[in-house]
């Protein structure tokens, strides 16, 4: 059986069809965004009663309804494809906008917003790995001991990941995903300075520590990783437009999302 008969037959049609359906949707979502962001061609911000709506709404709603409409069908054909492409197209949308979501402020074009590139790019890489069926939890001979040393890696290489994330080494978390010992190597060393790990473990003499790190690992390496994370995601603004958070507590930004 050849790679594309093996990609469109039964069992792997409805996981081949999401897969496409999430890659064409960034790729789709992404160019649009930059046409609005730039100014041309028809597409405009979607704002409806001064609430501008974003899509990861439709994102939402279309992933929701194909995880119910896959557990009704059971797995029942034509049933099983149309949910996987809402669920590929819905978790698409979802998580370009992971870093808004995340911080609840309109961070998309900011820095921080990048984030969500790295997070697609990441998911992307997993579905594409099972599409391709790399599945430790499947095979001709039942769940045995290669499966269980698979499983223990696989974990173990999540967690590291997971932990790139956290340290603020989300470019390191992207190529990690493909090469684990980078990503297990990262995952122990010190954190960036403006992490969440940071803020959380280390004390004034470690931050500067870590700040002295990031430069010098900056100066020489940085460059490569930031210019194609501008080429995907668009170049960041100098000063990310986040609104401060209103006396209630609740931002502008948090308004928008809801």
């Amino acid at each position: 059986m050849s790679l594309i008969d093996g990609l469109v037959s039964a069992d792997k049609l409805p996981l081949t069809l999401a897969f496409v359906g999430f890659l064409l949707t960034f790729i789709i979502t992404r160019t649009i965004t930059r046409m609005i962001r730039a100014g041309r061609g028809p597409f405009r911000d979607n704002v409806s009663g001064g609430v501008h709506i974003h899509h990861a709404i439709p994102g939402i709603v279309l992933t929701i309804s194909g995880a119910f409409t896959s557990v009704a069908v059971d797995g029942q054909s034509p049933g099983a494809e149309i949910s996987a492409v809402m669920i590929g197209i819905g978790a698409s949308l979802v998580l370009d906008e992971f870093a808004m979501i995340l911080r609840l402020q309109d961070v998309y074009w900011s820095e921080q917003g990048q984030l969500s590139v790295q997070v697609v790019t990441m998911t992307g890489a997993v579905l594409g790995l099972w599409v391709l069926g790399l599945n430790p939890l499947t095979g001709d001979r039942g769940f045995g001991s290669g499966h269980l040393a698979l499983l223990v890696v696989g974990a173990i290489h999540i967690g590291a990941l997971l932990l790139c994330v956290e340290k603020g080494k989300y470019s390191t978390a992207v190529v990690g995903a493909f090469v684990p010992p980078l990503a297990w190597f990262a995952a122990l060393r010190i954190a960036r300075p403006q992490s969440r790990w940071a803020r959380k473990h280390y004390g004034p003499d470690k931050v500067e520590r870590a700040r002295t790190r990031a430069e010098k690992f900056d100066r020489r390496f940085g460059h490569w990783g930031l210019g194609i994370e501008d080429l995907v995601a668009g170049k960041p603004t100098d000063k990310p437009s986040v609104p401060p958070p209103s006396p209630t507590g609740i931002g502008d930004g948090e308004r928008r999302m809801r």
